[in-house]
């Protein structure tokens, strides 16, 4: 398509995306099914590996970008996007915001993504757009180009498995194995509204760092309610300064008369009450982790199993995390944004079942309340 697009001067100013700048020399410039390859010889492009540019005869340019920086893309402008395994890049939000801004050039600005289909949130909103175009493909229908020790040690060992249907099928599975809940379950539980509830908290597991690469802060309001059953309200978290997101997290506390904040100290230690406080003079606990993210997590996915959490409308970006939580994601391996948000969440249900074992040493709040201290939330 990137031929197709330069040969019929429809783009002039394109941008080339890899997870890796190997990767987009290796596979997307040099590969098999490169463009040099792909090229024919009476309109071949040079390829400057220093400048990380591809030059046509007609003048038109592709420049390469490395998905683990988002920055290389803020400032640049193109008129056409080539990502490669989207779905593989750890900051694929950060990209596709940063690759985006500069997609403004020419009549009709368009963007191409090659992947392999994983369920994350950034793949599923765009092929949820009307004006998304999706073409799928199966190894079944390439079965001619592929040798047949391939055939019989790869497509049909792993026809029809979870693997092999993701990865041979082209299809974008949601429940992925290991992890501690399922979308299923989770629309199972769904509710439209929560009753009267006796108790809410707001769960906060706090960013040691800001910037758009940054981890988020997790900020989840749960409250429970008198049949012991406990209900998700909303998601808050944010990816900002320590004064942004206390401000967010207390502004989530205001809103809901919550009766406190539950927040996480291992990182920050006592600054995390401290950012707060000086916010707003508001009760907050502080916890400290003891065990891992997934152990943590484990006594409150019984409870979902158990039918006794609810979520209460949709919260999209806190149910990808949730959906695939497995050990390998809670130990922070693999590609994929942080589970902050579901770090906040298990704070705040731990908070509203003491019946549970609890997953942390907790520090006693200081019940302090001024409804005056607050003049402004942002």
């Amino acid at each position: 398509m990137v031929r197709a697009e330069i040969e019929g001067q429809r783009s002039g100013y394109v941008g080339l995306i890899a997870e890796t700048s190997a990767d987009g020399r290796d596979i997307m410039v040099e590969g098999e099914s490169g463009i040099l390859a792909k090229s024919v010889p009476w309109f071949k492009p040079v390829y400057e590996p220093s400048k990380r540019r591809i030059t046509w005869p007609n003048g038109a340019t592709a420049t390469l970008y490395d998905a683990r920086e988002p920055d290389q893309l803020r400032g640049p402008q193109h008129d056409f996007l080539w990502f490669d395994e989207l779905a593989k890049f750890r900051y694929a939000e950060a990209v596709s915001d940063q690759a985006m801004m500069g997609l403004r050039l020419g009549e009709f600005p368009r963007w191409l993504i090659t992947t392999t289909p994983r369920p994350i949130a950034l793949l599923r909103r765009l092929l949820a757009q009307s004006d998304v175009h999706v073409t799928r493909g199966g190894s079944q229908e390439n079965l001619d180009n592929l040798s047949t020790n391939y055939r019989q040690n790869v497509i049909e060992r792993y026809r029809g498995t979870r693997l092999g249907r993701q990865e041979l099928d082209a299809e974008i599975l949601d429940d992925v194995p290991g992890a501690l809940w399922s979308r299923r379950s989770l629309d199972e539980g769904r509710v439209a509204q929560a009753p009267h509830l006796t108790r809410i908290v707001v769960g906060v597991d706090p960013a040691v760092t800001s910037g758009e690469v940054a981890n988020e802060t997790g900020i989840i309001v749960v409250g429970i309610a008198e049949d012991h059953h406990a209900y998700v309200l909303e998601d808050w978290s944010i990816r900002g300064t320590p004064d942004e997101w206390a401000r967010k997290a207390v502004a989530a506390y205001r809103k809901h008369g919550a009766d406190c904040l539950i927040a996480e100290t291992n990182q920050g230690g006592e600054m995390v009450e401290k950012t707060i406080r000086s916010v707003a003079d508001v009760p907050v606990k502080m916890v400290h982790a003891s065990r891992g993210k997934y152990v943590r997590a484990e006594p409150i996915s019984a409870l979902y199993e158990q039918g006794r959490v609810h979520h209460v409308g949709t919260l999209p970006v806190l149910e990808d995390q949730m959906i695939a939580f497995t050990p390998e994601r809670a130990a922070g391996l693999g590609e994929g944004a942080s589970p902050d948000r579901v770090d906040a969440l298990v704070w705040a249900a731990t908070e509203l079942f003491p019946d549970i074992v609890s997953p942390a040493v907790p520090r006693e709040p200081v019940p302090r309340e001024n409804p005056g201290a607050l003049a402004w939330m942002g």
